[in-house]
């Protein structure tokens, strides 16, 4: 994957790949022109340019992911943190709670998480 940054208009057409592959080209410019308006020349531009960023393969006409959904925004989130909090997720955590609070819920989520995801110390 060369560049994960993904235009507005690149991640509407990624979500809808995501939510009907795999999918004929043909089709994918049927629904593409249905929910977004766009020509066929369009469509083919689009997944042409997310084919050489390496998310998706327009193989024997048919369109699938060589990256995953929840892959592809992992990295985007990752490099979020770094470059706007130098790496530090209390920080990004601090900065997106704000003065708000959070339910027993989320806060029981985020427990779970953050145990499951722990370093393990010698």
């Amino acid at each position: 994957m060369k560049d994960t940054k993904l235009a507005q208009s690149e991640a509407k057409f990624a979500e809808l790949v995501w939510r009907n592959e795999p999918i004929g080209s043909g089709e994918l410019v049927k629904l593409c022109e249905k929910e977004f308006n766009w020509k066929k020349s369009t469509t083919y531009t689009v997944l042409k340019n997310l084919c050489e960023k390496g998310i998706f393969r327009n193989q024997d006409a048919t369109v699938t992911s060589l990256v995953k959904k929840d892959e592809l925004y992992g990295g985007e989130s990752r490099r979020f943190v770094e470059d706007t909090f130098g790496g530090s997720l209390p920080r990004f955590l601090t900065a997106f709670i704000g003065s708000g609070k959070l339910s027993q819920r989320q806060a029981e989520e985020l427990k779970k998480l953050i145990d499951e995801h722990r370093e393990e110390t010698p």
